[in-house]
């Protein structure tokens, strides 16, 4: 009887123990915050940002890599394949922290965040998204007048810029490697500005610019550069 009684109390024991264990919210191990700008005539005229709360996120883009780029291109290559651009990449977690903590003030896009200002100039068809275990939201716009909203599209336009040159530098040191100067130059001169985030998500390409010795001194000093300053050893 005691070890029968023993054992019924090991088990309770145990079971108290399991319940009683924290779980680890959802929300916060698959959250996803997604962003969409359609602007037709612009460089590029589509693009998408997926960021999950854990993992890579992605970039995808599509339109002319360059103001100068036909639809086909001067190597007889298909304008499908120059002019899209797919790239995965990591997040530093102050910038993915910051993303999560704005989608949260920003009510997780479950309202229309539109101000549907009549008078306002038209810079793209905006979507913002997010999802977890708890929320669903989405909410389409050309402006916004919420802060949050607000400071969220202006990190993510900046964070597809930094990409876009990426796009760019890839294009160039593929098809016309005297051409990257100037855009690593154009590069430095925005990231003196504060207008590019995240250099370190292009560094792939970057260190492919700075290995190549077919390429002009002066542009991999560019490329080295820009890694030094955004602290990337």
């Amino acid at each position: 009887m005691p070890r029968r009684f023993q054992a019924v109390c090991l088990l309770i024991l145990a079971l108290l123990l399991v319940f009683s264990t924290p779980a680890i919210p959802q929300s916060e191990a698959s959250a996803v915050v997604t962003f969409t700008l359609d602007f037709p005539g612009s460089q590029p005229e589509h693009y998408s940002i997926r960021i999950p709360s854990d993992g890579e996120a992605r970039y995808q883009s599509s339109g002319r890599v360059s103001a100068d780029s036909d639809e086909t291109d001067s190597h007889g290559s298909d304008s499908q394949d120059s002019d899209s651009f797919d790239l995965n990449f990591t997040l530093t977690a102050e910038t993915r922290r910051k993303i999560f903590e704005l989608a949260a003030k920003a009510g997780y896009f479950q309202k229309d965040v539109d101000s549907h200002g009549k008078r306002l100039a038209f810079t793209g068809k905006k979507t913002l998204g997010y999802k977890d275990a708890q929320h669903t939201g989405e909410s389409t716009y050309n402006f916004s007048s919420i802060p949050a909203v607000q400071e969220l599209t202006s990190l993510l336009q900046s964070l597809s810029a930094t990409l876009e040159f990426g796009h760019r530098l890839q294009y160039d040191h593929h098809y016309q490697k005297l051409a990257l100067n100037e855009e690593l130059k154009r590069m430095e001169e925005m990231a003196h500005g504060h207008q590019l985030i995240e250099v370190a998500a292009i560094r792939p390409i970057l260190d492919q610019i700075i290995a190549d010795p077919s390429v002009m001194n002066i542009a991999r000093a560019r490329a080295q550069h820009l890694l030094q300053a955004d602290g990337i050893q």
